[in-house]
């Protein structure tokens, strides 16, 4: 297949299915910034705005407030974007997410991030799904040595689930592949079937051991394949990892292509957490679509975030 320009095209719309936003304003936002847990798996330098790494000692962080997020996306033709809570800034707190989703119905789709063992947190989900069109939860709870995560089917985590699938949302997941294809794998395979009304969206490919067999899409992920309601982000976090591990971004995408299909893996800039420009950004992501054709390449840049997050053009 005849591989697509590495160049920036204005003709190629993009949806960002993973953008951090942040607010300028600390007095109506006011932020609660959380430290990063002392048994959560290393990350290496570079990723996440983290020194050392090919961005240098002093990584460029770009704070994507609404006025900024806005004539950066217009600049790079990127029609929608996915307004991610920010825990590690905001918790729980999701006034800004929703504020700005709400401010701009048209451009942001809004994913809140609560509590999974929160006995309130399935009202609120009803709530911010009536009042601000929320279009998907993201859970969180603890996180074992082992990589498990045990809320993610806890007892109080399933009202949340049952609530998602009555409405048709979106369940966003930070699950990390600790080990390869991951020990939560069968458990979202589980919950995506019991909750089939649920699309559910797997952040950052669950970072996959890149020097493993397959650019780390083994056969542990295979079984994620075969579920048509699971869904992956290829975001800036993907992206550093490749170019940090001297990893092909190109092979790496044609590899998750060919086992997920281009259907299923849609872009995300993680903007507000990654370092570097939004501009930056997007040009790593069009080039590591080199391997695909127009079809795949239309698909993982804007048709399958678009279809997972919006529905008829609204946001879901």
């Amino acid at each position: 297949m005849a591989p697509a320009s590495s160049s920036p095209q204005r003709s190629i719309r993009l949806f960002d299915s993973h953008a951090h936003l942040v607010a300028d304003d600390q007095q109506r936002y006011p932020r609660n910034p959380m430290k990063r847990a002392a048994n959560a798996p290393p990350r290496l330098p570079g990723v996440i705005g983290l020194p050392g790494g090919a961005h240098g000692a002093n990584p460029h962080n770009e704070v994507p407030d609404v006025s900024r997020m806005l004539p950066w996306m217009r600049d790079e033709n990127v029609e929608g974007a996915v307004a991610v809570q920010k825990r590690m800034i905001y918790r729980y707190d999701n006034s800004y997410i929703l504020d700005s989703s709400d401010a701009y119905p048209e451009i942001f789709s809004a994913v809140v991030i609560l509590d999974a063992e929160d006995a309130q947190t399935p009202t609120l989900v009803r709530s911010y799904i009536e009042k601000n069109g929320l279009c998907g939860v993201r859970l969180f709870g603890g996180r074992e040595l082992d990589g498990t995560m045990p809320w993610l089917n806890s007892e109080r985590a399933l009202d949340t689930w049952a609530v998602a699938n009555d409405h048709g949302i979106v369940m966003d997941l930070e699950v990390l592949a600790i080990g390869g294809g991951g020990p939560s794998v069968p458990t979202i395979i589980e919950l995506a079937r019991r909750y089939a009304n649920v699309r559910v969206v797997l952040d950052h490919m669950l970072e996959p051991e890149v020097e493993d067999e397959n650019f780390g899409f083994d056969a542990r992920f295979a079984p994620l394949a075969a579920e048509p309601n699971i869904f992956f982000k290829f975001t800036s976090i993907n992206l550093d990892i490749y170019r940090e591990t001297h990893t092909p971004a190109d092979q790496a995408l044609r590899a998750a292509v060919d086992m997920f299909g281009a259907d299923r893996i849609m872009w995300g800039s993680d903007i507000g957490t990654s370092s570097g420009t939004y501009k930056d950004m997007v040009q790593r992501m069009l080039d590591a679509t080199r391997l695909l054709d127009e079809r795949e390449r239309h698909a993982v840049l804007y048709e399958t975030g678009k279809k997972v997050f919006v529905k008829g053009g609204v946001r879901a």
